[in-house]
């Protein structure tokens, strides 16, 4: 580790922690319905599509209703991306005259997709037309952020309203997400990424000559468009099939800050949202510092290992970090910080090839995946994450005192707590489950490119990345097969929508309660105090579920690289 990498990663802290406040106070007057310095020219156009959608700013939805009008517009958003895919060879925009993708490839790349994960069985630039690119992927990459947004809106809500039978309103919450926070700073962000030399343009791919003489096909098309999207909205779905270890999607140190930046950026002004709709700032604080603990240490620990380098390398007589896997343009240090972002914040985009770190620096990003990615977490995704794990620590905060739990004035009765551990504990149940199966299963086997505990690292890694909803792979692993199209996709939908209805459950039952006012015996949940049990619970939670597989995985490569044996 060195003084210059300790520096990258304090500035881009530093930017993420001056962002909160100015961020999380315009979201707040956007989703209050309050004036802002863009409603003279979005104000027509939001209402213009809330007359074409039936519905108004003044109407608002119980929670099952909400949930019903979430999945129903999931529902239609996987038909048509699953349908773009399949007769893409017929459609427009298709410069390199792609055929129609196959009915197990076309269902894993749909549900991923609609559900934020962006996991990628295939290689953008040669499977995917410029048309599925930007009206299937982008489009969706704008809807799929805005409803986890809205669902985190929805539950802050629930917690802050008293004796109400409604949560807000779906459409209108999605709405204004897309039209007010998600659009206007991708269009900058999209000229920005032009100006750095991104791609954008709807152009045939470009033939060169090397100088060997061979030729080459260089792939172009919307790039910038679906990048500054695909990292503000925690996608992480890359237009190429090496994502932003690309120099099209990546070219330099500036353009890694600013994705690295606007990844982080949403989730972490959340906290400030849910501070001020709760009327205390300070709660939405305690909860940032919670994930800012978290996620310092698992930067920490990846940087650690992987500035530490390989043993047997240095055995051989050279010393250095381990660089395998990593572009030379970004170094060991942000290649570490990227990896831990992307999997805190649940995008899936990534800068260096995380199956070519070492065990300890790879298991990381799993942990991160593992613990729900409440540390900041995808927008909206990591908030009602976190108040699921917040609603559980009040309860054994409640438990050790002998009190009934109470947060933000709600009681936290049996109802909300069967809830949060219904979501929490349905993503081990994908994770660990399918990876149990495929470990033994033949055709899932064939898959794996490693053997020994990377391979089950490779599998472990593809479960987790997909039930949590995050779409980094590990690498090493076939993913384009029937068995794994079909599981991993089931898990993505679980990881979404598993939770969501949960979340969505719990803020209508807390909205319909009153607010008690706080006694001499009311557990603070604005202080150290409880941001040091928050992150206990998420560890302890975290360690009894996924500890053993770790151990037959990352650590055990860890101890045989040791003692010289590799995999």
């Amino acid at each position: 580790m060195t003084v210059n990498g300790w520096m990258q990663i304090l500035v881009f802290c530093s930017i993420i922690i001056l962002l909160v406040k100015p961020l999380g106070g315009y979201m707040t007057r956007v989703f209050n319905g309050d004036r802002t310095l863009l409603s003279p020219v979005l104000v027509p156009v939001e209402r213009a599509l809330f007359r074409m959608a039936g519905t108004s700013e003044r109407e608002e939805q119980r929670w099952t209703t909400y949930s019903a009008s979430l999945l129903v517009f999931s529902l239609a958003g996987f038909l048509v991306l699953y349908c773009l895919q399949r007769f893409q060879g017929a459609l427009p925009f298709n410069p390199a005259a792609m055929g129609g993708t196959e009915p197990g490839l076309a269902f894993n790349t749909a549900i991923s997709f609609v559900t934020n994960t962006n996991w990628q069985n295939y290689g953008g630039e040669s499977t995917m037309s410029y048309l599925v690119q930007m009206a299937g992927f982008t489009v969706q990459n704008f809807v799929s952020a805005a409803t986890g947004i809205a669902i985190a809106i929805a539950l802050i809500r629930g917690f802050t309203r008293a004796s109400g039978k409604s949560i807000g309103n779906f459409w209108v919450d999605l709405t204004r997400c897309t039209l007010y926070i998600l659009l206007p700073p991708c269009i900058i962000l999209t000229l920005v990424y032009v100006y750095l030399g991104v791609p954008q343009t709807l152009g045939t791919y470009v033939d060169a000559t090397t100088l060997e003489g061979a030729r080459q096909t260089i792939a172009l098309g919307p790039v910038a468009s679906q990048l500054a999207i695909k990292m503000l909205g925690t996608n992480g779905g890359g237009f190429f099939n090496v994502n932003s270890a690309h120099p099209f999607e990546n070219p330099d140190a500036v353009s890694n800050l600013i994705q690295m930046v606007t990844i982080f950026a949403i989730g972490a002004a959340l906290t400030n949202v849910f501070g001020r709709m709760a009327g205390n700032q300070r709660q939405g604080w305690a909860i940032f510092a919670a994930m800012g603990i978290l996620f310092l240490a698992g930067v920490t620990a990846c940087y650690w290992a992987e500035a530490a380098g390989n043993p047997l390398v240095h055995a051989l007589g050279v010393d250095g970090g381990n660089m395998e896997g990593k572009e030379t343009r970004f170094g060991i240090a942000l290649s570490a910080l990227f990896a831990v972002i992307t999997t805190a914040a649940s995008c899936g985009a990534v800068n260096a090839m995380h199956d070519s770190f070492m065990a300890l620096g790879g298991m990381i990003p799993l942990i991160n995946m593992m613990l729900g990615e409440v540390i900041i977490g995808g927008v909206g995704a990591g908030l009602y994450g976190m108040l699921l794990f917040v609603i559980i620590t009040v309860f054994v905060a409640g438990l050790m005192v002998g009190r009934t739990p109470e947060y933000l004035g709600k009681k936290i009765e049996a109802k909300e707590v069967k809830m949060a551990m219904l979501a929490v504990l349905v993503l081990p149940l994908a994770m660990l489950g399918f990876t149990a199966i495929s470990t033994i299963l033949p055709t899932a086997v064939a898959s794996v490119a490693n053997a020994g505990p990377h391979g089950f690292s490779e599998i472990l890694y593809a479960y987790t990345s997909a039930a949590a909803n995050n779409g980094s792979a590990f690498g090493g692993l076939t993913g384009n097969t029937p068995w794994y199209n079909i599981t991993l996709g089931i898990s993505m939908w679980m990881g979404r929508f598993f939770v969501i209805i949960p979340a969505l459950a719990i803020a209508g039952s807390l909205a319909a309660k009153k607010t008690v006012p706080e006694s001499p015996g009311t557990f603070p949940t604005h202080g150290g105090l409880f941001v040091g049990l928050l992150i206990g619970v998420i560890l302890i939670v975290g360690g009894l579920t996924f500890f053993p597989a770790l151990a037959v995985g990352p650590i055990v490569e860890h101890l045989a690289i040791g003692l010289g044996q590799t995999f």
